[in-house]
């Protein structure tokens, strides 16, 4: 150390300017040691505010573009039910000992196809009785025809009386009827005989059978006594799918038909349980003749197609109804239109870009994009992706995006 009244040197000077520029090095590398980053500045180059390009890189980029403008008509959902057309409750005829089952329960039985069988011997017994009595009447006739033949050559050569012939003329008669009462008997015979086989009287599934080979089954053809309910049986294809209008939409409903021409056959889209999309066709044709006083509803009917006969009745769908013609219609992604408490939002970005959110009333799904009924124009240009980027009020960067519309989920 030198003392205070020792000059300084020049050697001492820089030694000592040095030491401090090192001392003052160290302190900033200790305060900043915490957070582990070290930060150098370069005051030799003054500070400049950052590019325009590169503020324009900081903005998130959002995809948007135009609402999808398509003429479509308007269409009201309902849930309906399906039902069978036909569904026939299986009953014998002809009463017996059930000797056969042909069929396994829940089976697609065709139209014609043997179900049961009821003993048909004592029936066989019965034509042949019938048969056998035919050939009686048959020959009976044929005497009462011969001998009113020889009692009409008597009296044409005086040797026989008018009363015979009267008298050979009705047993002749007796003997027709005879034999018109024994034919009738064998069709009657015949009748039994083919109902103790029981076939399915429509192509359809048939459900489980009420009884067991062995039961002696009740049967009348007449219905005049209790019969033996053997099994159910329901056609598939078409099928039928209820469903109940409210008054209102009735209401728009007849306003549209009264607008067309011809008898009512108005093609229907469905959804079935767990689908999304409306995939499926039916036809329209049946509303009932008067609106329920205690629902206020109005039943009505569609016919669907169903040759894989994946349909079942009791099983539910959704269906769709037009009821106005087609107009010009606006489509976004489903994604797009946000939940805003009660209400909802299509986020949007004006000429300035800025995110601008406009309140809307979304209608229903068509070819996979979701119909907006008001709050939207043609020009708005709707975010589509990068919604998670654009805050209400905030400046995005827009890339033009496609909303395409699928036809075939119409």
């Amino acid at each position: 150390m030198s003392r205070p009244d020792e000059p300084e040197t020049d050697g001492r000077r820089k030694r000592r300017s040095g030491a401090k520029y090192l001392l003052g090095l160290t302190t900033c590398l200790v305060i900043l040691g915490g957070t582990g980053v070290v930060y150098f500045h370069d005051y030799s180059r003054a500070d400049t505010p950052p590019a325009p390009a590169a503020a324009a890189a900081a903005l998130p980029q959002v995809v948007a573009s135009h609402p999808l403008e398509q003429d479509l008509d308007k269409r009201l959902g309902f849930l309906g039910q399906f039902s069978a057309v036909d569904r026939v409750e299986l009953r014998a005829q002809v009463g017996g000992t059930l000797t056969e089952i042909d069929f396994k329960d829940g089976d697609i039985v065709k139209a014609g196809q043997l179900l049961f069988v009821i003993d048909p011997r004592p029936y066989q017994i019965e034509l042949d009785e019938a048969k056998a009595a035919y050939e009686t009447a048959t020959a009976r006739l044929a005497l009462a025809n011969r001998e009113l033949y020889r009692a009409q050559a008597l009296v044409r050569g005086s040797a026989g009386t008018v009363e015979d012939v009267d008298q050979r003329i009705s047993d002749e008669r007796g003997a027709q009827a005879a034999v018109d009462d024994a034919s009738a008997r064998i069709r009657d015979a015949q009748l039994d005989l083919e109902h103790s086989r029981i076939t399915a009287p429509f192509t359809g599934r048939i459900g489980d059978h009420q009884v067991s080979i062995g039961n002696l089954i009740a049967g009348s053809r007449a219905a005049t006594s209790p019969t033996t309910l053997l099994a159910t049986i329901v056609s598939l294809d078409p099928i039928h799918l209820d469903f109940d209008m409210s008054e209102a939409d009735y209401i728009a409903f007849s306003a549209y038909r009264a607008q067309q021409k011809g008898a009512l056959n108005d093609q229907v889209q469905l959804a079935l349980t767990g689908e999304t999309q409306y995939a499926h066709d039916g036809v329209l044709d049946f509303v009932d003749n008067a609106i329920d006083r205690s629902s206020g509803t109005i039943h009505a009917r569609a016919t669907v197609p169903n040759p894989d006969l994946i349909l079942t009745p009791g099983e539910f769908a959704r269906l769709r109804v037009a009821v106005t013609a087609p107009a010009p219609t606006l489509l976004v992604p489903d994604a797009s239109v946000l939940p805003d408490q009660s209400n909802y939002i299509v986020l949007t970005v004006s000429p300035d870009g800025v995110v601008v959110p406009k309140p809307v009333t979304p209608g229903d799904m068509r070819g996979g994009l979701r119909v907006i009924q008001s709050g939207l124009s043609p020009n708005d240009l709707v975010i589509t992706d990068g919604l998670a980027y654009a805050a209400p009020g905030s400046k995005v960067r827009v890339q033009n995006g496609d909303i395409r519309f699928a036809s075939a989920q119409q």
